[in-house]
């Protein structure tokens, strides 16, 4: 049976463990509520480059060439952005998205390459012997536009090259605090949205066509980096989660070996006191 001094020892070591990670949980729902802002702030954006390319695909005159970016053609090659987060501590979350692309990844019947956009991917599929095109990390917790226009610009290169004929990006999609789910979403060729109505009259300048070889790339682009800002906030909210749990489950030993320390302590007064009595009897 464990003395009282190795109790009072481990009591102490897991108090010192649970005031780290409920310091790590709070950091981390900060972080969360910074990354879902910015997820907010750029939705905006994001639904009236979706209007104005919906709006642009069928101005565009019939018969004119298609753009690259637009063009489908034979699935030959297929390329996968995959996103993960560069550090640990956040449950299964980067296992989850770990065995989604695995799993997309087998189901394909054409060679697959990869591109990764995190150091915990990087590392994964770096064990596993898969091939990686370009890897990414060190992003942080805040990242820009311009922080992940080296992502799309390889993923634009490997289409525009023809050594990827399908390129998708798969990434933890935030759905609230405690639940993140892996989704895939087809990057290349580009899908454009269905158009809505709108009570804007568009003139395009200098024509429409012009327009939507510009706006092309930008799309992809923030596609890109709504697929990381997800990924971070994701991130963060399972961090916090697993902190959170982690210092439930040590605010519980914390008990339990109190118990035991008092359970021992009370023994160990009794035994003492019936030595004493012993003691004091043997006398008499």
């Amino acid at each position: 049976m464990a003395t009282l001094r190795q109790i009072k020892r481990r009591i102490r070591s897991v108090t010192n463990t649970a005031k780290i990670t409920k310091a790590m949980e709070m950091v981390a729902a900060s972080k969360m509520r910074q990354a879902q802002q910015k997820v907010l702030a750029t939705r905006p954006y994001a639904d009236k480059m979706r209007e104005v390319l919906a709006e642009l695909a069928v101005r565009v005159p019939q018969g004119e060439q298609v753009h690259p970016l637009l063009a489908h053609r034979p699935t030959e090659r297929v390329t996968v952005i995959h996103v993960t987060a560069d550090r640990g501590l956040s449950g299964g979350l980067t296992a989850n998205v770990n065995r989604r692309t695995s799993a997309f990844i087998l189901d394909q019947e054409h060679p697959t390459s990869l591109i990764t956009v995190g150091r915990k991917g990087t590392e994964f599929f770096s064990r596993y012997g898969r091939q990686i095109t370009a890897s990414f990390s060190g992003l942080g917790d805040r990242p820009s536009l311009l922080d992940t226009l080296a992502i799309s610009k390889v993923a634009i290169d490997e289409y525009m090259s023809g050594a990827a004929d399908r390129v998708y990006i798969i990434y933890p999609y935030f759905v609230t605090t405690v639940t993140q789910r892996p989704v895939v979403r087809r990057l290349l060729p580009i899908e454009p949205p269905a158009q809505v109505e709108s009570t804007a009259e568009y003139i395009f300048e200098p024509d429409p066509t012009t327009v939507l070889g510009a706006l092309l790339p930008r799309y992809v682009e923030m596609q890109v980096y709504h697929a990381v800002l997800e990924a971070v906030a994701s991130e963060q909210s399972a961090r916090m989660v697993a902190m959170r749990n982690a210092t439930d489950n040590a605010n519980e030993l914390i008990r339990d070996l109190t118990l035991a320390y008092n359970k021992a302590r009370q023994e160990s007064i009794t035994k003492e006191l019936l030595d004493l009595v012993g003691g004091a009897a043997g006398l008499q």
